[in-house]
Protein backbone atom coordinates (compact mmCIF):
# COMPACT_ATOMS: atom_id res chain seq x y z
CA UNK A 1 0.00 0.00 0.00
CA UNK A 2 1.49 3.37 -0.98
CA UNK A 3 1.69 6.30 1.40
CA UNK A 4 -0.95 8.38 -0.39
CA UNK A 5 -3.41 5.49 -0.08
CA UNK A 6 -3.21 6.02 3.69
CA UNK A 7 -4.72 9.51 3.54
CA UNK A 8 -1.74 11.52 2.32
CA UNK A 9 -1.60 13.96 -0.58
CA UNK A 10 -2.19 12.41 -3.96
CA UNK A 11 0.43 13.14 -6.64
CA UNK A 12 -1.99 15.59 -8.29
CA UNK A 13 -2.70 17.39 -5.00
CA UNK A 14 1.01 17.62 -4.20
CA UNK A 15 1.69 19.06 -7.65
CA UNK A 16 -1.18 21.58 -7.25
CA UNK A 17 0.18 22.67 -3.87
CA UNK A 18 3.67 23.10 -5.30
CA UNK A 19 2.40 25.05 -8.32
CA UNK A 20 0.20 27.24 -6.10
CA UNK A 21 3.13 28.17 -3.85
CA UNK A 22 5.41 28.93 -6.80
CA UNK A 23 2.60 30.75 -8.63
CA UNK A 24 2.03 32.96 -5.60
CA UNK A 25 5.65 34.10 -5.77
CA UNK A 26 5.46 34.74 -9.52
CA UNK A 27 2.23 36.73 -9.11
CA UNK A 28 3.85 38.80 -6.35
CA UNK A 29 6.81 39.62 -8.58
CA UNK A 30 4.53 40.58 -11.46
CA UNK A 31 2.59 42.92 -9.17
CA UNK A 32 5.74 44.48 -7.77
CA UNK A 33 7.33 45.19 -11.14
CA UNK A 34 4.22 46.44 -12.97
CA UNK A 35 4.44 50.18 -13.77
CA UNK A 36 0.74 51.08 -13.68
CA UNK A 37 -0.75 51.28 -10.19
CA UNK A 38 0.78 51.86 -6.76
CA UNK A 39 -2.01 49.85 -5.10
CA UNK A 40 -0.97 46.80 -7.14
CA UNK A 41 2.62 47.36 -6.00
CA UNK A 42 1.42 47.42 -2.39
CA UNK A 43 -0.53 44.20 -2.88
CA UNK A 44 2.57 42.65 -4.48
CA UNK A 45 4.67 43.65 -1.49
CA UNK A 46 2.24 41.95 0.87
CA UNK A 47 1.94 38.87 -1.33
CA UNK A 48 5.71 38.52 -1.63
CA UNK A 49 5.94 38.17 2.16
CA UNK A 50 3.15 35.57 2.14
CA UNK A 51 4.86 33.74 -0.74
CA UNK A 52 8.18 33.74 1.10
CA UNK A 53 6.50 32.22 4.14
CA UNK A 54 4.63 29.70 1.97
CA UNK A 55 7.94 28.56 0.46
CA UNK A 56 8.59 26.85 3.79
CA UNK A 57 5.85 24.38 2.81
CA UNK A 58 7.48 23.31 -0.48
CA UNK A 59 9.33 20.33 1.06
CA UNK A 60 5.95 18.99 2.20
CA UNK A 61 4.44 19.15 -1.30
CA UNK A 62 5.17 15.46 -1.85
CA UNK A 63 2.79 12.59 -2.58
CA UNK A 64 1.89 10.72 0.58
CA UNK A 65 2.49 13.56 3.01
CA UNK A 66 -0.65 13.89 5.16
CA UNK A 67 -2.61 17.09 4.57
CA UNK A 68 -2.73 17.49 8.34
CA UNK A 69 1.07 17.77 8.36
CA UNK A 70 0.97 20.53 5.75
CA UNK A 71 -1.66 22.44 7.73
CA UNK A 72 0.32 22.01 10.95
CA UNK A 73 3.50 23.29 9.29
CA UNK A 74 1.58 26.28 7.89
CA UNK A 75 0.30 27.09 11.39
CA UNK A 76 3.83 26.86 12.81
CA UNK A 77 5.15 29.20 10.11
CA UNK A 78 2.31 31.67 10.75
CA UNK A 79 2.88 31.58 14.51
CA UNK A 80 6.61 32.20 14.12
CA UNK A 81 5.87 35.09 11.74
CA UNK A 82 3.51 36.67 14.29
CA UNK A 83 6.08 36.31 17.08
CA UNK A 84 8.86 37.77 14.94
CA UNK A 85 6.56 40.66 13.98
CA UNK A 86 5.91 41.41 17.66
CA UNK A 87 9.64 41.30 18.43
CA UNK A 88 10.29 43.66 15.50
CA UNK A 89 7.67 46.13 16.74
CA UNK A 90 9.19 46.05 20.22
CA UNK A 91 12.73 46.44 18.82
CA UNK A 92 11.60 49.46 16.79
CA UNK A 93 10.14 50.95 19.97
CA UNK A 94 13.41 50.39 21.85
CA UNK A 95 15.36 51.90 18.96
CA UNK A 96 13.21 55.00 19.21
CA UNK A 97 13.73 55.22 22.96
CA UNK A 98 17.49 54.85 22.92
CA UNK A 99 18.63 56.38 19.63
CA UNK A 100 16.16 59.08 18.66
CA UNK A 101 15.74 62.42 20.38
CA UNK A 102 12.35 62.92 22.02
CA UNK A 103 9.73 64.94 20.14
CA UNK A 104 9.72 68.69 20.68
CA UNK A 105 6.42 69.62 22.41
CA UNK A 106 6.58 73.18 21.06
CA UNK A 107 6.15 72.07 17.42
CA UNK A 108 3.00 70.78 15.75
CA UNK A 109 4.71 67.48 14.80
CA UNK A 110 6.03 67.03 18.33
CA UNK A 111 2.57 67.60 19.80
CA UNK A 112 1.13 64.99 17.42
CA UNK A 113 3.82 62.47 18.33
CA UNK A 114 3.31 63.00 22.04
CA UNK A 115 -0.47 62.63 21.65
CA UNK A 116 -0.18 59.37 19.69
CA UNK A 117 -1.13 56.12 21.36
CA UNK A 118 1.81 53.91 22.39
CA UNK A 119 2.59 50.88 20.23
CA UNK A 120 1.26 48.44 22.83
CA UNK A 121 -2.19 50.07 22.76
CA UNK A 122 -2.77 49.63 19.01
CA UNK A 123 -5.30 47.08 17.81
CA UNK A 124 -2.85 45.70 15.23
CA UNK A 125 -0.33 44.74 17.90
CA UNK A 126 -2.96 43.00 20.01
CA UNK A 127 -4.43 41.26 16.96
CA UNK A 128 -1.03 39.84 15.99
CA UNK A 129 -0.44 38.75 19.60
CA UNK A 130 -3.86 37.10 19.77
CA UNK A 131 -3.26 35.24 16.49
CA UNK A 132 0.09 33.98 17.79
CA UNK A 133 -1.53 32.80 21.05
CA UNK A 134 -4.42 31.08 19.26
CA UNK A 135 -2.03 29.29 16.88
CA UNK A 136 0.15 28.20 19.80
CA UNK A 137 -2.91 26.90 21.65
CA UNK A 138 -4.22 25.00 18.63
CA UNK A 139 -0.80 23.45 18.03
CA UNK A 140 -0.57 22.40 21.69
CA UNK A 141 -4.04 20.83 21.56
CA UNK A 142 -3.13 18.98 18.37
CA UNK A 143 0.05 17.69 19.98
CA UNK A 144 -1.84 16.47 23.04
CA UNK A 145 -4.52 14.84 20.90
CA UNK A 146 -1.89 13.07 18.78
CA UNK A 147 0.03 11.96 21.88
CA UNK A 148 -3.19 10.71 23.48
CA UNK A 149 -4.06 8.74 20.33
CA UNK A 150 -0.65 7.07 20.29
CA UNK A 151 -0.84 6.08 23.97
CA UNK A 152 -4.20 4.41 23.58
CA UNK A 153 -3.38 2.68 20.29
CA UNK A 154 -1.70 -0.27 21.93
CA UNK A 155 1.58 0.39 20.19
CA UNK A 156 4.61 -0.01 22.35
CA UNK A 157 8.03 1.33 21.54
CA UNK A 158 10.60 -0.72 23.42
CA UNK A 159 13.17 1.22 25.39
CA UNK A 160 16.61 1.40 23.85
CA UNK A 161 18.41 2.47 27.00
CA UNK A 162 20.96 0.02 28.40
CA UNK A 163 19.87 -1.99 31.37
CA UNK A 164 16.23 -2.35 30.41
Amino acid sequence: MSRHDQGGLSPAAARRLEYAIIGLGVAALLLIFQPFEIALFTAGGIIVVVAALANNLLPLAQPGVPARTVVKAAMIVAMIFCLVLLVAIFAAHLYGLFFLKPPDPTTLGGKAQLAARPWYMHGFTWTVAAIACVLAGVLMLQGRREAGGEEGSGEHNPSTSPGE
